[in-house]
């Protein structure tokens, strides 16, 4: 939490912010202009579909021509995208969803690259945590603001919010420094001729159990995250008094809390804690369920749910991070890292463009119930992560 951490820790909070707004706006002014949940769902995942197809490259360019360089371009993509929200419609949403994804992909790789370089291994999943912690932040607000805003039926504060926020993240952005820690040793330059082949760390996601197994618990996992993100704003009418600001409020306030609290209790030390992410899992399923169910048994498990959702959102993503930071080959980590925060954008854009036509043919507690079987099956999963790190070992 010194300065210079701290400092990009809020460029953090400053970029999410507008997705905070947009997580909300996006689902009801589709909604208003008559398109379907499949619809919405497309545009909402198109932009974790995208920050999915160019995370690999994303690492492998951060390796070569470092963070800083790549952050301060990527600021610009996305303050363009931002701005293009503010005067068009469901064509120019898809299509600054896709230049938004873009931005993301280098964006959060070049923060947690630089962070997981600058800081020693026993402080590595602190400062994972911070850095997730710090994305969720504007979740607390930004529905809430993103609820008010549209309610007062003037899109005009819709285009100053996010125009001042694309403005400030820029500015704000191209003041952070990142160095690397001196003591760590650094990866091996590649000789010519044998560089990493990027198609090829594809085949990687199979061929390495430990990243293929991590990879299946976040794809699932996001999944659900992707279903709530896209289709609470429109589920919670559905829910007796229910309120998708304060749901969504509730399940970020969660998130923030759980990882300061949990912060020295997310493993840092290389090693798979089998029952640790099977109460994980336990969690989002029972999550999933409960928001399930609110439609019947009423907002006390709507709430519940947010909750439990939250804590399940904290702990899972740094825990896979970090423990993958560990046992991942140093010489092409970046890459690896890359292709396993993919599949966590590939489960959040699924969550919208699969559930979204299940919900069409059956119903949002429907969806959400398919959601919490999926949660239940990774328990399983988890159980048997534990039997392939103890032969790596």
């Amino acid at each position: 939490m010194s300065w210079p951490f701290l400092r990009l820790y809020i460029l953090v909070l400053l970029y999410f912010s507008a997705n905070a707004i947009l997580n909300v706006i996006i689902p009801l002014q589709g909604a208003y202009l008559g398109a379907s949940s499949t619809t919405i769902g497309l545009i909402m995942g198109a932009y974790m579909f995208t920050t999915m197809f160019f995370r690999p490259w994303a690492g492998k360019m951060i390796q070569t021509y470092g963070p800083i360089k790549i952050l301060r371009l990527i600021l610009v993509i996305n303050g363009l995208a931002l701005v293009l929200y503010t005067f068009t419609g469901l064509g120019g949403y898809l299509i600054a969803r896709i230049l938004q994804g873009i931005s993301t992909a280098f964006f959060s790789m070049a923060l947690q690259i630089g962070i997981i370089d600058a800081l020693p291994e026993k402080d590595r999943s602190q400062g994972i945590s911070y850095y997730s912690l710090f994305s969720y932040i504007p979740g607390i607000i930004g529905p809430v603001l993103a609820l008010a805003i549209w309610q007062a039926g003037g899109m005009h504060y819709f285009t100053v919010v996010l125009i001042g926020i694309a403005v400030c993240t820029g500015v704000f952005g191209y003041t952070a420094k990142m160095e690397k820690n001196k003591e760590k040793p650094q990866p091996a330059t590649e000789p010519i001729g044998q560089s990493f082949n990027m198609w090829d760390s594809f085949g990687q996601l199979v061929k390495n159990p430990l990243l293929f197994r991590c990879s299946m618990l976040m794809l699932s996992a996001s999944v659900v995250f992707g279903a709530v993100t896209t289709f609470i704003p429109l589920y919670a009418s559905q829910v007796p008094s229910g309120n998708a600001g304060v749901y969504l409020m509730l399940q970020a306030g969660t998130v923030v809390l759980a990882r300061i609290v949990l912060r020295k209790r997310i493993p840092s030390d290389g090693k798979w804690h089998s029952p640790f992410m099977m109460a994980t899992m336990l969690l989002l399923a029972v999550a999933a369920q409960c928001v399930s169910f609110s439609v019947s048994g009423g907002i006390v498990f709507f709430y519940i749910g947010a909750v439990l959702m939250g804590m399940a959102q904290a702990i899972l993503y740094p825990t896979l991070t970090t423990y993958l930071s560990f046992v991942l080959p140093l010489m092409n980590r970046n890459v690896l890292m890359g292709l396993f925060i993919a599949t966590a954008d590939l489960g959040i854009s699924l969550g919208g463009v699969v559930m979204g036509p299940v919900a069409d043919l059956s119903s949002y507690s429907f969806m959400y119930m398919i959601c919490a079987i999926l949660g239940a099956l990774m328990i399983l999963f988890a159980y048997e992560r534990r039997k392939v790190a103890t032969e790596q070992q």
